[in-house]
């Protein structure tokens, strides 16, 4: 902070000079003592110098009767979930009072490398919102996938430093942190001291113990109030997830409470535009946790900060003297609706947003797989008992179960009369071509496919369906595409929705990729699909570091033994 920016601070602070900004005839909620403050917020710059008095401005805006609340963190999310830029994201949810986002780019990351994660990092100097970009550590997140790239210890290095950085983004790879894996173990050295984000689900006792002595501080995989309770005891930071799979919310809601708020923190992980749309985004988080009985102070103090303090982000939480001016003004904190939000001083609208200095995206043409036939998508074996996935909605955990399916000239095929239907991972970066099936039970397919390249965290195609032709043209129809997502019925494309971007990301506004979303959620269901959101659910049964079974394009995986099923 330069000398004379200080001087102006403090006497705008004192009311020597007016202030550059200031929210007149408000109240002040302070997460720290939970009172409320009346009177003038001053701000200077992108920070609050000034409460509880009155103030003069060069600019001031009247927030008479209305309750002023920091503004909200995401403490983890993956901004390519949302299906756009880190642009439109930021134009997506800012208005709706997130001002602090930490997000891990491993996505693109694992679709071409290095490169995605600078491309978040240039793109997070530029955003209303501030964007913290934590480095992926687990590039790919496991041996048993094809990723289109790999990042080792070295290559993290040059990345550090940053001045949109925190640390290192979720170690997926638990295993191989309780078992010592070199790999891993470079990269937790290069960390040591540091931020480290965690990601270990189910993990218990000492194993559990062994995972957070290697310095890694935060979890946002706990499924239930029991497993939270004991990565709270063992000193980590449990971040409640309501993401559009991943639904944990009502699980972990009676364990937030105004003693375990400091520890407990709010994060979306994955959630795509059109949840986001139809119900909101930590703001829906805010209103679900209070409509179910958590206490108000605990819940806005978890979304604000008791995040700032885990993530070592000291300017922010609060509504004070000397931080960041991230405001947000409600009538109704129970209602959680933002009418004004404020980052960084800069008041969140559309003048703001055009002003912003954006760059071009990264990872076109990513979508490098070879075309594929109906033949390639037949099951051969010489008995029946067969492995299958099992989904449980609003989970991304799944079930491993055995079901016997009849072979018919040497083919498993799907029987729709036991919701058992294919499912296949085309490996789509150019590097070997594999294709792996299997079955899986609880998308309520009757006939068609769908298919997608978001697919985590490598990224190949994923697809599902009753018919191998349509199963072929879903896929195919992909590359030609760059990626997205498909429905065919009958060899025809009902819906698509196209992502260029790494095969991840769309080019067009937040508002465009909603409505495209709409019609091909309705394609889908019009094909007896019965999940809510059947394409990110697809997404996370090929990820080979969720229990309990996984696909990945090596084949299926039994994430219990961590080993691909032969």
């Amino acid at each position: 902070m330069a000398q004379e920016q200080l001087d102006e601070m403090i006497a705008q602070g004192r009311g020597d000079a007016p202030a550059d900004l200031v929210l007149k005839g408000g109240r002040v909620w302070d997460m720290v003592t939970g009172m409320e403050v009346p009177g003038d917020v001053a701000i200077c710059g992108s920070r609050i110098v000034g409460i509880g008095e009155t103030y003069e401005g060069q600019r001031e805006i009247d927030v008479t009767g209305k309750l002023l609340v920091p503004g909200f963190i995401d403490t983890h999310l993956h901004i390519e979930s949302s299906m756009v830029t880190p642009f439109e994201f930021d134009r997506c949810v800012g208005p709706r009072g997130v001002t602090t986002a930490i997000c891990d780019p491993h996505e693109i990351a694992n679709v071409i490398g290095v490169p995605g994660i600078r491309y978040f990092q240039e793109a997070a100097r530029r955003t209303l919102m501030d964007i913290r970009v934590n480095l992926s550590s687990c590039v790919p997140s496991s041996h048993m996938e094809t990723a289109g790239a790999e990042i080792t210890a070295a290559d993290l290095a040059p990345l550090k430093g940053h001045s949109q950085g925190i640390g290192l983004a979720e170690f997926m790879n638990y295993p191989g942190v309780i078992f010592r894996d070199p790999g891993c173990m470079e990269k937790l050295e290069l960390f040591r001291g540091e931020h480290i984000d965690g990601h270990c689900p189910q993990l218990s006792g000492r194993d559990l113990n062994a995972y957070v002595a290697a310095g890694i501080r935060t979890e946002h995989e706990a499924t239930t109030a029991e497993e939270a309770r004991e990565k709270l005891q063992k000193g980590m930071r449990v971040l409640i997830r309501e993401g559009s799979v991943s639904k944990d919310l009502h699980a972990l809601q009676p364990l937030l409470t105004d003693i375990t708020s400091a520890y407990m923190c709010l994060c979306t992980d994955d959630r795509n535009p059109l949840d986001i749309g139809e119900h909101g985004h930590l703001d829906y988080m805010i209103r679900e946790l209070i409509r179910l009985g958590s206490s108000p102070l605990a819940v806005y103090r978890a979304a604000s900060l008791s995040a700032a303090e885990a993530f070592g982000l000291k300017d922010r939480g609060q509504i004070a003297p000397g931080k960041r001016a991230d405001i947000v003004v409600l009538d109704d904190p129970a209602q959680c609706r933002a009418e004004m939000v404020l980052a960084g001083g800069v008041v969140v609208d559309d003048a703001a947003f055009a002003a912003r200095d954006l760059i071009d995206p990264v990872g076109r043409n990513s979508v490098k797989a070879r075309q594929v036939t109906g033949a390639n998508f037949r099951t051969s074996a010489n008995h029946e008992d067969t492995d299958v996935i099992g989904i449980d909605e609003g989970r991304i955990i799944t079930r491993h179960l055995h079901e016997d399916i009849a072979i018919t000239d040497g083919d498993k095929r799907p029987d729709v009369s036991r919701d058992l239907v294919k499912i296949a991972v085309v490996e789509r970066h150019g590097k070997n071509g594999n294709i792996a099936t299997g079955f899986v039970q609880g998308f309520g397919l009757q006939r068609g496919a769908i298919a997608s390249t978001v697919c985590h965290d490598h990224h190949n195609i994923a697809c599902v369906g009753v018919d191998y032709d349509d199963m072929a043209l879903a896929a195919n129809r992909l590359g030609e595409i760059e990626g997205g997502f498909v429905v065919v019925e009958g060899g025809r494309v009902l819906a698509e929705v196209a992502l260029p971007v790494a095969g991840l990301m769309s080019l067009e506004p937040f508002e465009v990729v909603r409505d495209a979303l709409v019609d091909l959620r309705a394609a889908a269901k019009g094909l007896g699909v019965t999940l809510e959101e059947p394409f990110l659910q697809l997404a996370f049964l090929a990820l080979p570091v969720i229990p309990a079974l996984k696909i990945t394009d090596r084949g299926m995986v039994d994430v219990e033994k961590f080993e691909i099923i032969s």
